[in-house]
């Protein structure tokens, strides 16, 4: 049985046109406190670059949530700078080099729009802080859709590929792209064939599947949990290769005859040029926040998987990441 794991990257081989995005915001203040046992750090501004609502806005206003809770360090700002599938948010890091204050929620949809929005910002001039947590998607439609199973959904978009849309919250390159074109793929269809909307993160991708813009979206099914329990929504499918906790009743792809399994991550960056004092503030902020009980507590509630690494193990983590998607890429023509 073959597995697809994005991050190990087997991915499709097409050609596929798709849109992005753009904004800009305000800025941030440079200098740091030290790290160690001293007094909790203060004066931390903790980006996300795209759109309120979506899995990266979440991942850091609840790790900001519970550094606050446990005193790891004093309020932390939480801010939105969206754009351009997260590169506006990764132009403005890198742009300042040696703020010791930053940091920038990211992860996999910001490695492949690093390319397909040709940003002059690369992810190897940031310092890698910490790989949090893993996350299964989920293939999403509205409550009073038509398909009532996974495998109803694939038999329509078989026979019709361009006429059901599927949306996700990535730009090209980003996990909510690659997810559907993967599961084309393995459905037997064309990927070439497929219409895919992007939105700038989940903020946007739920109106559209409520307003019934899209005949599905595709992404992290943690950011839907609020509007399954509300009804509001359905998922069909997650893509883990068990099911999640937090949706017992949702089969995976792979129990429903698709075999898929995909997996997202999400993960912390700050500016280049920082010193060992500086970035020891974030690694020792986000090391004692995965200690605590608290933070286990929002990964059994959200159903996030715990992938923990700081520093240079994540850094070394980062690096074969963009290599393999940078490679993936030019396969699809995409970079």
């Amino acid at each position: 049985m073959r597995l697809h794991r994005i991050a190990l990257g087997a991915l499709v081989a097409a050609t596929l046109a798709l849109t992005g995005c753009g904004a800009t915001k305000d800025q941030g203040s440079g200098g740091a406190s030290s790290s160690g046992g001293g007094a909790p750090a203060t004066g931390l501004q903790y980006m996300v670059p795209n759109s309120p609502g979506g899995g990266y806005d979440t991942t850091a206003r609840t790790a900001a949530q519970v550094m606050e809770k446990e005193k790891i360090t004093g309020s932390v700002q939480v801010f939105n700078l969206p754009g351009a599938g997260g590169t506006v948010g990764l132009q403005r890091v890198v742009n300042e080099k040696g703020n010791g204050k930053l940091a920038m929620q990211m992860g996999l949809g910001v490695v492949g729009a690093a390319y397909t929005q040709k940003s002059q910002a690369k992810l190897s001039e940031t310092t890698p802080i910490a790989k949090l947590i893993e996350e299964a998607g989920a293939i999403v439609v509205p409550k009073d859709s038509p398909y009532q199973d996974i495998t109803a959904l694939v038999a329509a978009w078989k026979a019709d590929p361009k006429g059901l849309a599927v949306g996700g919250g990535s730009s090209p390159g980003g996990p909510d792209h690659l997810l559907p074109m993967q599961l084309a793929q393995a459905a037997g269809i064309d990927p070439k064939t497929v219409s895919y909307v992007s939105y700038d993160g989940g903020g946007e991708l739920l109106p559209a599947i409520l307003g019934k813009k899209i005949a599905f979206g595709a992404s992290g099914f943690g950011e839907f949990l609020d509007q399954v329990e509300a009804g509001d929504v359905r998922i069909l499918a997650v893509t883990s290769a068990e099911r999640v906790a937090a949706l017992p009743d949702v089969p995976t792809l792979k129990e429903s005859g698709i075999d898929l399994e995909f997996t997202n991550w999400r993960g912390v960056v700050a500016p280049p040029g920082l010193s060992d004092a500086d970035k020891a503030v974030w690694v020792d902020a986000f090391t004692k926040m995965h200690a605590s009980a608290a933070w286990k507590a929002e990964l059994e509630k959200r159903g996030w998987v715990d992938a923990f690494e700081t520093g240079d193990e994540f850094g070394s983590f980062l690096t074969a990441q963009d290599a393999e998607v940078a490679k993936i890429l030019q396969t699809l023509g995409l970079a």
